[in-house]
C-alpha cells in the first residue's frame, strides 16, 4: 500500500502522499492523510496508519542540542523516541532480538530523510526519494523530471504510480516544510 515521495528544494522540503489503505485485496481511500508536522518534523509514512497515528499524535522527540550533527541526532536521538512511541502503542516488534517498525519519509532542516523498518536513517544524495508499494515507479519520474517546480515533480510522481500500481489511489496531498 501507499506511495510516499519527498524531495528538496531551495531550503524546503516537500512531502506528498497517497491515500490508499490497502488489506489484501480490499482498497478503502482514506480521508486521514499520511502526511503531516509534528513539531519541527515533516513526515509521510506507509507500512501501518496506526504507525501513523502514533506517530503523529503520540512521537514526543526532545530538541537537537547546540553543536550535534543532524544525522547523529536522527540516528540516536530521534530513532530512540521513534522506537519508545511505537513500543508504547503496541506496534513495534523484535524478532531474534531485533526491532522492526516502519518506513516513512522525513522532512529535517531543510534536509530529507528515510527512516527504514529497521529503524536505520538514510539520506539519498539525488535530493528526492520514495517510499511504499509504488516508490520505483515515483523515483523515475523525480529522476525525470528535474528543474520542474517541486509540487509539479511529486504530484506527476504520485500520479505515476497510481496508473502503474494497484497500491496507489489519490487524492494526493502534499505539504511543504519551510527553511
Amino acid at each position: 500500500m501507499t506511495c510516499v515521495v519527498g524531495l528538496t528544494d531551495k531550503g524546503s522540503v516537500y512531502i506528498g502522499a497517497d491515500s490508499a489503505g490497502v488489506a489484501g485485496w480490499a482498497l478503502t481511500v482514506r480521508a486521514d492523510e499520511k502526511v503531516f508536522r509534528r513539531g519541527p518534523f515533516l513526515m509521510g509514512f506507509t507500512t501501518s496508519f496506526r504507525m501513523g497515528q502514533l506517530l503523529r499524535y503520540k512521537l514526543d522527540v526532545p530538541d537537537q542540542q547546540e553543536g550535534t550533527d543532524t544525522s547523529e541526532f536522527l540516528a540516536t536521538v530521534f530513532v530512540d523516541a521513534v522506537r519508545d512511541c511505537l513500543k508504547a502503542g503496541g506496534w513495534a516488534t523484535a524478532k531474534d532480538g531485533r526491532e522492526s517498525g516502519g518506513g516513512f519519509l522525513l522532512g529535517y532542516r531543510g534536509r530529507l530523510f528515510t527512516i527504514g523498518d529497521d529503524f536505520q536513517v538514510g539520506e539519498a544524495a539525488a535530493g528526492y526519494d520514495s517510499v511504499g508499494c509504488g516508490e520505483e515507479i515515483a523515483r523515475g519520474v523525480l529522476f525525470a523530471t528535474k528543474g520542474r517546480p517541486a509540487v509539479r515533480r511529486l504530484d506527476l510522481a504520485l500520479t505515476a504510480a497510481e496508473a502503474h500500481d494497484a497500491g496507489v489511489r489519490g487524492p494526493f496531498h502534499i505539504m511543504r516544510l519551510e527553511p
